[in-house]
């Protein structure tokens, strides 16, 4: 019991720092360039109906998020309800705004294993939809910004450095994800190593605990993988629906450009710019991407946004951070209570 709330404490506690790091982030940039001044004008002369469309925004983001989970899911376990998808969805992205490298697929998975499915199907079914989301947003956003290369190249300093670290950080996601994914003796290879590692140590009966259950849930991962590998259509659906949530999410930008009063600049190079930014910030080693999303929004809008940069940085990630702090930390702790057995 001692140990139960010692445990939730430092959990607490960890969140409680993580939200004031970025709170942190997010002053050091409204200090610069007279931004706490220029956020008083633009807050009394905000578009309320382009509010109305960040918030459409943002909740069409958290629906498709979930459905695209619930056809994994409803593909290997056709009991399971969209509510329970939902609710991990929502798991997802509250911890990966708290946790570094935006790390919310582990406890997707364990949130999954209370919910009654096994971890090895569980591990398969966020693998697969990681995959897909990381794939679609890397190809997509170098589609989007190849239109518009010679716009940003000129416009945007440091870009061959941003283009740099987001091309060889997601790279190695995707080709590692992929290799787990398909290569069962990888896998079984990375197991023995452990084991043997826990045998020199003289852990011997962890050693034998960690091969017999590891190996039997890498049996069920790699059986359940192919399962859904084998659905061409099951895919080709998924990855329209990320399309579809990936360029809602890349919207919010100029949603927010329109709620400032502003007007004439292309919706394409502002979603293009968006997307570029969320994939080249999303291996940032901090909670939420902080520091890299806005120093990333900072360097492709400022051009866009001029003296109203800093209040434009703010409401966007009030948007697409904060808002997912708040609101999915309370769908959280309601749906632990109603789908965690």
């Amino acid at each position: 019991m001692q140990e139960t709330r010692k445990s939730r404490v430092i959990k607490n506690l960890f969140s409680a720092v993580t939200i004031l790091f970025s709170i942190g982030i997010l002053v050091f940039f409204m200090r610069t360039e007279d931004g706490i001044k220029n956020l008083r004008h633009v807050l009394f002369h905000l578009q309320p109906v382009w509010l109305l469309w960040i918030a459409g925004g943002v909740l069409s983001g958290w629906l498709l998020e979930s459905y695209v989970l619930h056809l994994f899911c409803r593909h290997l376990n056709k009991d399971w309800t969209f509510g329970q998808s939902f609710y991990v969805g929502m798991v997802e992205l509250f911890y990966s705004a708290l946790t570094p490298f935006g790390m919310g697929e582990p406890v997707e998975i364990y949130n999954m294993t209370k919910m009654g499915m096994d971890i090895g199907t569980a591990s398969s079914i966020v693998a697969v939809k990681s995959l897909v989301h990381h794939g679609v947003t890397f190809f997509y956003s170098l589609i989007l910004i190849s239109f518009e290369l010679n716009y940003f190249q000129t416009m945007v300093s440091n870009f061959s450095f941003i283009s740099l670290f987001g091309l060889i950080t997601n790279s190695i996601f995707i080709i590692g994800v992929l290799m787990f994914m398909i290569n069962e003796k990888l896998t079984n290879s990375l197991l023995q190593v452990c084991v043997r590692f826990l045998d020199k140590i003289k852990m011997h009966k962890l050693s034998q605990k960690l091969n017999n259950k590891v190996h039997n849930e890498l049996l069920i991962f790699h059986d359940s993988t192919k399962t859904i590998g084998k659905s061409y259509s099951l895919y080709v659906f998924a990855i329209f629906l990320t399309l579809v949530q990936i360029t809602i999410a890349g919207l919010i930008s100029y949603f927010v450009y329109r709620s400032f009063n502003l007007n004439g600049e292309s919706v394409f190079t502002m979603v293009a710019g968006d997307t570029f930014v969320t994939m080249a910030a999303s291996f940032i080693p901090l909670p939420g991407s902080s520091g890299g999303a806005e120093g990333g929004f900072y360097l492709f809008f400022r051009g866009f946004f001029g003296a109203s940069i800093i209040p434009a940085i703010t409401l966007w990630r009030i948007s697409t951070f904060y808002v997912n702090i708040l609101f999915c930390g309370i769908l959280v702790y309601f749906g632990r209570k109603k789908y965690r057995l």
